[in-house]
């Protein structure tokens, strides 16, 4: 490699990351070190109702620290419940928050965080470093494999109101700790389990084509594309397989570690106004639009492409350039389809034209779009979606 060639670029990393079975348990001993006497959890019913947190509560009563429970998170997470724990965090004098479960409980432990140090609305602070004063510190404890939350300056939440879902950016909210222990996520349903990993496989995909990518960058995204690759199909199929549980917990934080400094593209794009809209899964939007994005986006970075169906296993000795790099959308479908995925957006919502027009807008207006590997109009937007139907 001729390092001469390779542009300038940034690569930061906070957050302390303890990963491997049973890892939960050193929590209280974590907040030891950052000196905290009182937390809040923030969590959702189902995963205390799973027996779990109580793992969790048992680190913390080991190292006597005090906390005060907060669970109400619920899937794309919204402003009014943000405001709610934060009253209550404050009102407990809660010095740090615990965000413990999926996508939307770290998120919400990480927005709580910025309101109970900030004034106004959770939304006046969307986009990127738009935070006045330093928030609580927060931990973070993905009991699913697919967000990466646990490591991102990202807090995505949702204006109910404005059916608006949007994303706060910031390093003063990346987790001071992640917890990645993947014994939380044996109990995960086979469809979450199914979803989540195709999340997480956009994130790694996304990230090593777009314009903003770089080595390090570049390295994590092909692990997680290749861990992903290897395992999801196995979690699926046995969700107690740890082996296959440990290699989708990584796949997920690897792609997180990559799309942090780089961002994302098209998929990620969609899934947002999708996911504000309709009762779909941030998940199951990138599992469906992936594919269609991935041949929208082809003659963008064809030798990235091919470079993924190679990781994922596809044959393409003999090929021509433009067809190896084919091979990677069918990868995609095959495993989508293999994990028991829909593979159209009819199959899950009731979409409209007028719909798909007024999305798209939105989705044009998205970050994501500034790297994806091919700029976008707003008919090719369209013609993504129509492709998805």
């Amino acid at each position: 490699m001729n390092f001469n060639l390779i542009k300038s670029f940034k690569y930061e990393m906070p957050t302390k990351i303890i990963f491997g079975c049973g890892v939960v348990n050193q929590t209280g001993k974590e907040l030891e070190k950052l000196g905290v006497k009182k937390v809040m959890i923030v969590t959702d019913r189902g995963f205390i109702e799973s027996g779990l947190v109580c793992r969790l509560e048992n680190s913390l009563k080991c190292s006597k620290i005090e906390y005060v429970t907060y669970n109400k998170v619920q899937p794309n997470s919204g402003d009014k419940l943000v405001k709610e724990a934060a009253n209550i965090a404050k009102d407990e004098n809660c010095e740090l928050t615990i965000g413990i479960g999926g996508g939307s409980s770290m998120d919400t432990a990480k927005a709580v965080a910025v309101m109970v140090t900030n004034t106004g609305n959770i939304m006046d602070y969307a986009g990127m470093d738009k935070i006045k004063n330093k928030p609580l510190p927060n931990i973070a404890i993905p009991t699913t494999a697919g967000t990466g939350s646990e490591v991102t300056i990202w807090a995505v939440i949702t204006d109910h109101e404005k059916n608006y879902k949007t994303g706060i950016g910031s390093f003063m909210i990346i987790p001071k700790v992640a917890i990645c222990d993947p014994e939380l996520t044996i109990s995960l349903p086979t469809h979450i389990t199914a979803a989540t990993g195709m999340d997480a496989l956009t994130h790694a995909i996304e990230s090593y084509v777009c314009t903003a990518t770089q080595p390090i960058s570049e390295a994590l995204s092909e692990k997680a594309i290749t861990l992903i690759g290897e395992y999801l199909r196995i979690a699926v199929a046995n969700g107690k397989n740890i082996d296959a549980r440990e290699g989708m917990l990584m796949g997920s934080l690897t792609a997180a570690l990559a799309f942090n400094e780089t961002r994302l593209g098209i998929a990620h794009s969609w899934a947002s106004p999708l996911g504000a809209h309709f009762p779909i899964s941030h998940g199951l939007v990138n599992s469906i639009l992936l594919p269609n994005v991935m041949e929208y986006n082809l003659i963008g970075n064809p030798e990235k492409f091919a470079r993924i169906a190679l990781l994922m296993g596809e044959n393409i000795e003999g090929l021509n350039l433009m067809d190896s790099a084919r091979k990677s959308v069918k990868a995609v479908r095959d495993l989508s389809t293999d994990i028991g995925l829909p593979q159209r957006l009819k199959d899950v919502i009731d979409i409209s034209e007028e719909d798909i027009r007024k999305m798209a807008n939105e989705a044009l207006q998205s970050g994501n779009n500034l790297v994806n590997p091919r700029k976008p109009t707003l008919e090719d937007m369209i013609e993504i979606c129509r492709n998805s139907m």
